[in-house]
């Protein structure tokens, strides 16, 4: 299979470097991931303005980590999972809920109608079940919020989906397996 390389700043379109200056700037680094998607400064740009839309919708920074934590963990894409614990960690959750978040559950009631309804529309491709759904709902959402999941869901797969693909290298901790136990 075709090896991928992470390219550099000097590899990729001026309007791509751009972004990669815009990105140092902000984040204080190119995700590799993100380099990677440079490859197509189109692509770049879309996944950006999208991403930071998104930012703007129904679920604050914190849900939407949960979110990206429970997609990820389906798709089986390491990169996202790492980043992802990272970026929880960042945003309050301890190691133990970014593995439960993983696993598509949390204490947290609300919490958990949305990484389990994630969990679902990811597994079932859209098709999710009535009773995830209508505990979504029961949760106060509305349907403006159920398009707004969906759309992290295509945000999360096309990540994970670009990764698992290119499995270009980690550049955040690993993710601990679900299946190591967490010292508290």
């Amino acid at each position: 299979m075709r090896t991928f390389q992470v390219p550099t700043r000097d590899q990729v379109s001026p309007e791509a470097q751009g972004i990669f200056d815009n990105l140092q700037k902000k984040i204080g680094m190119v995700p590799n991931l993100y380099a990677t998607i440079g490859y197509s400064a189109n692509a770049l740009s879309s996944y950006l303005t999208f991403q930071g839309e998104q930012a703007k919708g129904t679920f604050k920074a914190k849900e939407r980590e949960a979110i990206f934590l429970a997609i990820s963990e389906v798709n089986g894409c390491e990169y996202c999972k790492a980043a992802h614990t990272t970026i929880g960690k960042m945003n309050g959750f301890t190691e133990e809920e970014t593995i439960e978040l993983r696993q598509g559950r949390s204490t947290d009631i609300r919490l958990n109608a949305i990484v389990a309804l994630a969990k679902d529309i990811t597994i079932n491709k859209g098709r999710a079940s009535e009773p995830n759904v209508e505990a979504f709902f029961a949760q106060g959402f509305d349907n403006g919020a159920l398009v707004d999941l969906v759309a992290l869901v295509a945000d999360k797969t096309f990540m994970n989906y670009l990764h698992n693909l290119t499995e270009i290298p980690v550049d955040f901790p690993a993710a601990k397996s679900i299946e190591e136990p967490v010292l508290v």
